[in-house]
């Protein structure tokens, strides 16, 4: 891909991130994009989702952990 697409999507990024979350940090920016595509992996092919969690079950847990966290900084953001 193009440097310079790259960068212009790293500002949509951006933006849905403080939309979603408040906030656009690395870290954070990170997680929405990790949740963002998992969830439309699970909406759109759910077996290969299944299949993934069974066979890394750790990851499973962690992704559980920045599902719940996403859900949480949105309900406070939408607070605010």
């Amino acid at each position: 891909m193009e440097e310079k697409f790259l960068q212009q999507f790293e500002v949509i990024l951006d933006k849905y991130s403080e939309l979603l979350v408040g906030e656009c940090d690395t870290e954070t920016k990170e997680k929405v994009k990790v949740w963002a595509l998992y969830t439309h992996i699970a909406k759109s092919m759910p077996a290969l989702a299944k299949h993934w969690n069974s066979m890394y079950p750790e990851a499973k847990e962690q992704m559980k952990e920045i599902v719940g966290e996403i859900k949480q900084m949105n309900e406070e953001h939408r607070k605010k």
